[in-house]
C-alpha cells in the first residue's frame, strides 16, 4: 500500500499551488480588462493593418510603404484571425494574450519539470518570477514582474518568451539522450521562430540555449545536429518576408537611448533577486556546470557589456540574468539537503515575496478599478492609458492624424495613420524630417502658411491638439479627454 505524505508536506506543496493559481486567476481577469499603456497601440495598429492586406500590410503607424519588424509570425496570426473571424482587434488581442499566458505557464512548467520533480516546483517558480523583483515598481516589455505582465500581456513578448521556455524543457530533455536529425532541426526552426516574433526575448532564449548545452556537453554528433538546426533557424530569419531580420543590427542611436533607463536604479527595481543570486551560488557549489548558474553568467556578461560600451539596447538581454536567478531561488525551496535547511528558506523566500507582491498590489486596480481599492493599494495603482476610441465615430481607417508623440502611440491602434511614428522606426527613411514636420507644426511662432503646406504635404484630415490648436481652415470636430479636441481640415 502507498504512503500517505506527512500532512506538513501536502501543505507545503498545496500552499504555492493555490498561491499561483490565484496569481493566475487576477492575470486572466486582467485580459479580459486588458489595460491600456506602453505599446500597446503599436501591436495594435500591427493587427489592423494585416486584418486589412495579409501580404501587403505596409506601415503599420504611417501612410508609407515599408517593412516592420512588428510583423512576426505570431502577429501574422493574430491579424489572420482578426481577417477571417471579423472580431475587433482588441478582441484578437485578449485572444492573443490568452494564448500567450498560456504558453508562458506551460513553458515555466515544462521546463522547472526538467530541473526538479518536486509537484511544488512549478507553482514556485510562477510565483518567483512574477513576485521576486524589487521594492521599486518595474514595467517593461519582456520582462516578468506581475504589473509588467499584465500591461504587457498581449505583447508578443509574452508569447515569445513561453516558447523559449519550451525550447529550453525540450533541448534540455532531448540533451540526455541521443537526438535525432529530425528533433534537431524542429529546435532550430522554433529557435528562429522566437526571434522573428520578439527580437529581444530571441538574445534571452539563446543565451538559455548556449547554457543548456554547454551544461550538458554533448558529444561531437549532438553538436554537429544541432548547429544544422541553427543554421535551419538562421535561414528562417534570412527568407522572412516582412522585413529583413539582420538590418535591425545597424538600429540607430535613438533605440540605444530608450534603453539606458534599464541600467539605473538596478537594486530598487531587482533587490529581491538576489536572495535567487545566493541560490545560484548554492546550486554551482553542487554543480559546477549548472545550466542556471551558467545562463545567468551569459546575462550577466552581455547586460554588462551593453553598459560598459553604450549599447544600451543590450539592457533587454536583463532577463537572461534575472530569470535562473528566479528559477534558483524558487528551486532551492525543494532541492535543499536538510529538510531544517529547505524550511528556513522558505521562510525567507516566503517574507521576499510579500514584499514583492505589495511593490505589485496596484494590479489589482486593473481588475477592480481604483475606486474599489484600499488607499494604501490605490496609492500604488498606475492608471492606465485612456485610449482615443472618441475619435472613431468621425476618423476613419486610413485617413492621416496630425498628432504629438503620445497620441501618435494610440490614434493608429483604431486603424488611422499619424504623420510621424510614436515610436523609433529604424525601417523609415523620412522618420526625422516626419517627427519634425509634428515638431513645427505644433510650435507656437510656426505661421499658418507653414502649418497648411505641411498638412497638405503629408494629406492630414485630422488634426489632435488643444484648444490653442484652432486654425480658420480648421473645424472643431469633438473633445475628449484632458481637453484635447479633434479638428477637420477644411480642403
Amino acid at each position: 500500500m502507498r504512503a500517505e505524505p506527512p500532512s506538513g508536506a501536502s501543505a507545503g506543496r498545496a500552499l504555492p499551488q493555490a498561491a499561483a493559481a490565484l496569481v493566475l486567476l487576477l492575470m486572466v481577469l486582467v485580459i479580459v480588462r486588458l489595460p491600456w499603456a506602453g505599446d500597446l497601440g503599436m501591436h495594435a495598429a500591427t493587427v489592423q493593418r494585416l486584418r486589412h492586406s495579409l501580404l501587403h500590410p505596409g506601415n503599420p503607424l504611417v501612410d508609407a510603404d515599408t517593412p516592420s519588424p512588428y510583423y512576426s509570425p505570431w502577429m501574422l496570426l493574430l491579424g489572420a484571425v482578426a481577417r477571417v473571424t471579423g472580431l475587433s482587434v482588441f478582441v484578437v488581442l485578449r485572444i492573443g494574450a490568452l494564448a500567450g499566458l498560456l504558453m508562458l505557464c506551460t513553458g515555466v512548467w515544462r521546463y522547472v519539470r526538467t530541473l526538479s520533480a518536486h509537484r511544488a516546483a512549478p507553482a514556485l517558480a510562477i510565483l518567483c518570477l512574477l513576485l521576486l523583483w524589487g521594492p521599486l515598481l518595474f514595467n517593461w516589455s519582456g520582462f516578468l514582474g506581475l504589473n509588467s505582465l499584465a500591461l504587457t500581456v498581449a505583447y508578443p513578448s509574452v508569447f515569445a518568451l513561453g516558447l523559449s521556455f519550451h525550447l529550453w524543457a525540450w533541448l534540455t530533455r532531448v540533451l540526455r539522450g541521443e537526438i535525432s536529425w529530425g528533433v534537431a532541426l524542429g529546435l532550430g526552426l522554433l529557435w528562429g521562430l522566437i526571434l522573428l516574433c520578439h527580437q529581444f526575448t530571441g538574445v534571452v532564449a539563446s543565451l538559455g540555449v548556449l547554457a543548456t548545452v554547454i551544461s550538458a556537453r554533448p558529444a561531437r554528433g549532438t553538436l554537429l545536429r544541432l548547429g544544422a538546426g541553427a543554421a535551419l533557424g538562421a535561414a528562417l530569419l534570412w527568407v522572412w518576408p516582412y522585413y529583413d531580420f539582420f538590418a535591425l543590427f545597424s538600429a540607430g542611436a535613438d533605440l540605444e537611448a530608450i534603453h539606458r533607463p534599464l541600467y539605473s536604479h538596478l537594486l530598487q527595481r531587482f533587490g529581491l533577486v538576489l536572495l535567487g543570486v545566493v541560490a545560484l551560488g548554492l546550486r554551482l557549489r553542487r554543480d559546477r556546470r549548472d545550466p542556471l548558474a551558467l545562463f545567468f553568467a551569459l546575462g550577466v556578461l552581455v547586460f554588462a557589456a551593453g553598459g560598459l560600451t553604450g549599447h544600451y539596447s543590450w539592457g533587454r538581454a536583463l532577463p537572461a540574468v534575472l530569470i535562473p536567478a528566479q528559477l534558483a531561488a524558487a528551486l532551492e525551496t525543494v532541492s535543499a539537503g536538510r529538510r531544517g535547511v529547505r524550511v528556513a528558506w522558505a521562510g525567507v523566500l516566503a517574507v521576499a515575496l510579500a514584499v514583492g507582491a505589495w511593490t505589485q498590489v496596484g494590479t489589482l486596480g486593473y481588475v477592480v478599478g481604483r475606486d474599489a481599492l484600499p488607499s494604501a493599494v490605490a496609492a500604488k495603482y498606475r492608471t492606465p492609458w485612456v485610449g482615443y476610441h472618441w475619435i472613431t465615430p468621425w476618423v476613419k481607417y486610413g485617413d492621416v492624424v496630425m498628432a504629438r508623440t503620445m497620441p501618435a502611440r494610440q490614434i493608429p491602434a483604431y486603424g488611422p495613420y499619424t504623420v510621424a511614428p510614436g515610436y523609433p522606426d529604424v525601417f523609415l527613411p523620412d522618420a526625422a524630417r516626419r517627427d519634425a514636420a509634428v515638431t513645427h507644426y505644433f510650435a507656437a511662432d510656426t505661421p499658418a502658411g507653414t502649418r497648411r503646406a505641411i498638412v497638405r504635404e503629408y494629406g492630414v484630415r485630422w488634426v489632435v491638439g488643444g484648444r490653442g490648436a484652432a486654425q480658420p481652415w480648421l473645424r472643431r470636430v469633438a473633445t475628449g479627454p484632458g481637453g484635447q479636441v479633434l479638428y477637420r481640415v477644411e480642403r
